[in-house]
């Protein structure tokens, strides 16, 4: 099984994973359970401790909160299978870990682990179960599950009078700042101050002692040492401090439901998922909480930065985590399934064949087959040309994404010549860009079947590479050089340099369409 359980921030992933690892326990497997923070670490070890104290389960921590001698005893504990369910920190990916018998893991906030964590989790034993617990997914985990590679559940049903947050993004200003503070605090509540950096805490810390005095606040933060920060932590679980001045350590699954304000400085410098993770640390009873994303009152933002904030204000309805997730897939592209960047676009394969090759491969695996991806091949296409739906020209994330699946079924100039008619009559004129993807499905179906993997083009021309460096009609091909042979010649890695005047990226893409339709032809 590896599954992944997207559900909003607060809506109950914490008791879908005690139940897994209460089921995996019992049938006599280990569990391990692990998160991005010590925080968070220590949060889940007490949670499961106290929920399985009456069973004959024996639960351990490790993490930076444990000293040296309870953390070899753990690992000694696992590797002679006396210990049942471990929650801990990137400290269980380390080589020295052994377990016994590991039947589950469970991976928490899986958007703080890169690919290579997530495959030394899976390669701790071959036949282990994984369940991914995230609000956000990151791009390359969204598109595993929606492409099939991976099982994916919803909770999308909030607990019983929750109520949305409120959210606000405005320049900073301390009159705001003291205003929401006081409100919390004299509704007796707490409130998080988060900053970008460790170096902006101090300063943030002396500027609430000035303009908030009422409130008593602290500072944590990931570089202090174990025993400070489980101080602090604890004086705030207590109730003892009403603004913690923190960075975005208290980003991951911490559960206070006593904070219902959050204050962020310079929101812009924050991504996505983390705003909304930041979000999701308040709002955890019943009462109504104000989050204020604050922003350099004299500083203009960036674009990604301007689009990042309105996608989060607009999407401050309960259970927006997973379309917070599409957007940042959308904003920031899906990833590269065969490597290790967690977002950014597949280079060698085209959107509008991604999908269809990536469904077909796992519906072959699946069905207890291999992946038949012989015929499932796309050229590449460099011609510096513009080429996606832009968001001003359709609005809306699912429609673009629908568009793009139906164009990779497109096989015939007909059938894109009514495509965008059926554009033209929806949206409007075609903007330049949905022009040029037009012509870059037209040139890879030549392309496909001329059997040119690559074509690269720039302002003086070009080069032509073949799949296998082969040709259908190497004795036509060799004559349709030599016609051409002051403008076309073969090099040594056989591929074909042609030399041409294409200034523009339009003249590059008719150019390129030409010379792929008189090699198709050839390759008949």
């Amino acid at each position: 099984m590896d599954r992944l359980v997207c559900g909003d921030v607060g809506f109950g992933k914490t008791e879908v994973a005690m139940r897994a690892a209460f089921v995996a326990a019992m049938a006599g497997e280990q569990v391990a359970v692990v998160v991005p923070t010590t925080l968070l670490a220590r949060q889940h070890y007490r949670g499961f401790a106290e929920r399985f104290a009456g069973f004959p389960l024996k639960v351990r921590q490790l993490s930076r909160f444990v000293d040296a001698k309870e953390a070899k005893e753990t690992k000694e504990a696992l590797a002679e299978g006396t210990v049942d369910i471990v929650v801990g920190t990137h400290a269980l990916l380390a080589e020295s870990i052994k377990f016994k018998r590991l039947g589950l893991v469970i991976v928490d906030e899986e958007q703080h682990f890169g690919v290579v964590h997530k495959e030394r989790l899976k390669n701790l034993k071959a036949d282990v179960h994984v369940l991914t617990l995230t609000a956000t997914p990151i791009p390359r985990t969204l598109q595993l599950a929606l492409s099939g590679v991976r099982d994916l559940s919803l909770i999308t049903t909030p607990p019983i009078d929750r109520l949305a947050v409120r959210t606000f993004v405005t320049p900073f200003d301390p009159l705001v700042v003291r205003e929401a503070l006081l409100r919390e605090h004299y509704r007796g509540g707490q409130s998080f101050f988060v900053a970008p950096r460790i170096s902006d805490l101090r300063e943030t810390e002396a500027f609430l002692k000035s303009v908030v005095p009422e409130v008593k606040s602290a500072v944590a933060h990931g570089q202090m040492s174990p025993k400070v920060l489980e101080e602090v932590m604890t004086a705030f679980y207590e109730r003892k401090i009403d603004v913690l001045v923190s960075t975005n350590i208290v980003e991951s699954g911490l559960d206070i439901p006593t904070a219902n304000t959050l204050i962020i400085q310079r929101a812009d410098m924050f991504g996505l998922s983390q705003l909304y993770q930041l979000r999701g640390r308040i709002g955890r009873s019943k009462q109504r909480a104000y989050a204020y994303l604050t922003t350099p009152p004299d500083k203009k933002l960036t674009e990604t930065a301007t689009r990042r904030l309105e996608v989060l204000q607009s999407l401050d309805q309960l259970g927006a985590g997973f379309s917070v997730a599409s957007h940042d897939m959308d904003i920031r592209g899906a990833g590269n399934l065969l490597g290790e960047e967690q977002s950014g676009h597949v280079r060698e394969v085209g959107i509008e064949l991604y999908q269809e090759m990536l469904e077909e491969a796992v519906s072959g695996l699946k069905e207890g087959g291999e992946a038949d991806v012989t015929d499932q091949w796309s050229p590449t296409i460099n011609l510096g040309a513009s080429v996606l739906i832009p968001e001003g020209y359709v609005a809306d994330l699912n429609v673009r994404m629908s568009l793009y699946r139906r164009l990779a079924g497109i096989e015939t100039r007909q059938d894109i010549d009514r495509f965008a008619a059926e554009l033209i009559d929806r949206f409007g004129p075609l903007p330049e860009e949905v022009k040029h993807l037009f012509e870059i499905v037209t040139i890879k179906q030549l392309a496909k079947t001329a059997g040119v993997e690559k074509i690269d083009a720039g302002p003086k021309g070009g080069t032509i590479a073949f799949r296998g460096n082969s040709f259908a009609n190497p004795v036509k091909l060799i004559q349709f050089i030599n016609q051409h042979s002051g403008s076309m010649k073969v090099r040594p890695d056989q591929k074909i340099v042609v030399t041409r005047d294409w200034p523009t990226p339009e003249a590059r893409l008719a150019g390129a369409k030409a010379l792929l339709t008189q090699l198709a032809k050839l390759a008949a």
